[in-house]
């Protein structure tokens, strides 16, 4: 059964995410995954965290995946394009969500501590910034949750 506000599809690419944090996880990254869609609906992109494999505190799966979306597509824009990510975007890549000019960012799990799209500061709200994405959060959220869970429980 899929939540009410959100397609089986976002469904099946939430899911996704998912797999891909428990990855990150099982490298010792903050599990958190994200996949990037086109407009269609094909997956173009898809990343776990990596900050610590990369050494480079930019390499959230968010911006991995808008990296590799950009290649992939040969243009910074990804208009059209959606980003699914197990925990609510934090500043930087809800910045980047902006000029990357996606249309849709879909989330799991609300991040209360550095969200930024409504918990700790919201982004989307921001009327002067030159794009907003249609926001829609809490996909399968209390399944990531669990996953962040079980991940810093264990570091503990």
């Amino acid at each position: 059964m899929t939540q009410p506000g959100f397609s089986p599809a976002d469904a099946g690419h939430m899911r996704r995410t998912l797999e891909l944090a428990r990855r990150a996880a099982a490298q010792g990254e903050v599990p958190i995954g994200a996949v990037l869609t086109d407009p269609q609906g094909q997956v173009i992109a898809q990343a776990g965290n990596a900050t610590i494999a990369q050494g480079d505190p930019t390499a959230h799966a968010e911006m991995l995946c808008l990296r590799q979306a950009a290649r992939a597509l040969g243009n910074y824009r990804l208009g059209g394009c959606t980003l699914y990510v197990s925990l609510e975007p934090c500043a930087m890549c809800a910045g980047a969500v902006v000029w990357a000019r996606l249309a849709r960012v879909v989330f799991a799990a609300h991040d209360p501590k550095a969200g930024a799209y409504g918990s700790a500061l919201d982004l989307g709200a921001v009327p002067s910034l030159n794009h907003q994405p249609i926001v829609q959060g809490g996909l399968l959220a209390g399944e990531a949750a669990d996953i962040l869970k079980e991940f810093f429980a264990a570091r503990r």
